[in-house]
C-alpha cells in the first residue's frame, strides 16, 4: 500500500463526486496507517497537496448555489420571444414586450409571423417596448394602406405592401435582417409550394411585407423570383423556428383569434374566418413545444381594428403579468 495513495479513500474520492474528505479524517487515516513507515521528506507536500485539495473542493461546494456538490455552473437558457400573426391584434405583443423588459427579461433570439413579424423586426434593431409604444401611438394605418385597383394585373390583392416594406425598413434604420442587434427570423409562405420559409437575411422591409401578405388583401411579395405570402398560413406561432435558430427557453404570444369571435358575414369576414379556424389547428400542435404561452385577452377585437391598439397593448402587458410569475420559474429552473 503506498503512503500517497491509499487505495479506499483514492476510490471514495474520485468516483463519488460528493464526497469531499475532511481534514481530520485524512489525519486519523494517515496516523494509522503511516505509523511502521519511515517518515519521507516527499511526501509531505504530496499530503499537503491532497488536503488542500480537499478543503479547496469543500469551500466551493458549501459556498456554491448549485444542488448537491455539482462544482459546474448550470448553461444559462437562449430565450427566443416568438410573436404570432394577428393584423391589428399585434399591437398586444408590445405590451408582453414592455411586461418582459420590466423584470430585466430580454430575449437572445426573436421570431415573428405576420404583424409578429412587424414588431419583430422593430425590437430587433434595438427599439426598446417604449419606443414601440410611441410608434405604435402615432402609426396612421392609412400611410401603409397603398391601394391597387381590386383584382387587377398579375397579382390580386388590394394593397401592395411598397408602403409597408418602406415604413418598416425606415424604422429600422435601413439594417438588414443579418445586421440587427438580436437575431432575427421572419416567417412567409411560399405561394408555389406552400411551405414555410425563415428568412435569417436580406432586406427587411421586403421579408416583413413578405410574411404581412395575407391573401386577398395583400398582393404577394417578390423575392428571389418567388411569390411570398402571409407566414401565418403555416406558422401563427412560430415556435418551431426559433428552436430552429437555437432557442432553448421559448416565450410563445399568440394573438390567433378564436373563430366563435368572428364576425363570418361578408367576403372579408369569411376570409378571416376561414384562416383563424385554420391557424387554432396549427396553434393545437405548435404551441405544445413552448415552454411558456403568452395568450392576451382581446376578445371579439378584430385584425382589422386599429382604433382599439392602446386596449389591446393594455392586454398584452397584463397577460404577460399573469404568466410572469411561472416564467421566472421556468427560467430558474
Amino acid at each position: 500500500m503506498g503512503i500517497g495513495e491509499p487505495p479506499t479513500l483514492k476510490r471514495t474520492f474520485f468516483h463519488s463526486p460528493c464526497f469531499i474528505i475532511g481534514e481530520a479524517q485524512y489525519n486519523s487515516y494517515m496516523q494509522k496507517n503511516d505509523a511502521p513507515q519511515p517518515p519521507i521528506s516527499s511526501e509531505i507536500p504530496k499530503r499537503r497537496r491532497f488536503l488542500g485539495l480537499s478543503l479547496g473542493l469543500g469551500a466551493l461546494a458549501s459556498g456554491s448555489t448549485l444542488s448537491g456538490c455539482s462544482l459546474l455552473s448550470s448553461r444559462k437558457p437562449i430565450v427566443g420571444l416568438v410573436l404570432g400573426a394577428g393584423a391589428a391584434r399585434g399591437f398586444a405583443h408590445i405590451g408582453v414586450i414592455k411586461a418582459l423588459e420590466a423584470q430585466g427579461i430580454r430575449p437572445d433570439i426573436v421570431v415573428g409571423s405576420s404583424a409578429g413579424s412587424v414588431i419583430a423586426a422593430l425590437l430587433a434593431s434595438g427599439a426598446t417596448g417604449n419606443t414601440l409604444n410611441r410608434l405604435a401611438l402615432n402609426l396612421d394605418e392609412a400611410t401603409i394602406a397603398d391601394w391597387d385597383l381590386p383584382f387587377m394585373g398579375k397579382f390580386g390583392g388590394l394593397i401592395k405592401g411598397d408602403a409597408l416594406q418602406a415604413m418598416v425598413n425606415r424604422d429600422v434604420q435601413n439594417k438588414t435582417i443579418e445586421q440587427m442587434h438580436i437575431p432575427l427570423g421572419i416567417v412567409a409562405t411560399e405561394l408555389q409550394s406552400g411551405k414555410g420559409i425563415l428568412f435569417r437575411s436580406g432586406n427587411t422591409g421586403l421579408a416583413v411585407r413578405a410574411s404581412c401578405s395575407v391573401p386577398g388583401v395583400f398582393q404577394p411579395a417578390v423575392i428571389g423570383g418567388k411569390e411570398y405570402v402571409d407566414g401565418g398560413l403555416v406558422a401563427p406561432v412560430p415556435v418551431s423556428y426559433a428552436r430552429e435558430m437555437g432557442a432553448t427557453f421559448v416565450i410563445a404570444v399568440n394573438i390567433s383569434s378564436e373563430p366563435v369571435h368572428q364576425d363570418a358575414s361578408g367576403t372579408f369576414g369569411i376570409l378571416q374566418q376561414t384562416i383563424s379556424i385554420m391557424q387554432r389547428s396549427i396553434n393545437q400542435y405548435e404551441l405544445k413545444s413552448a415552454d411558456i404561452v403568452i395568450t392576451p385577452r382581446l376578445k371579439q377585437m378584430s385584425g382589422s381594428d386599429f382604433k382599439s391598439r392602446n386596449a389591446a397593448i393594455l392586454a398584452g402587458e397584463v397577460a404577460a403579468q399573469e404568466q410572469m410569475a411561472a416564467l421566472k420559474e421556468r427560467l430558474k429552473s
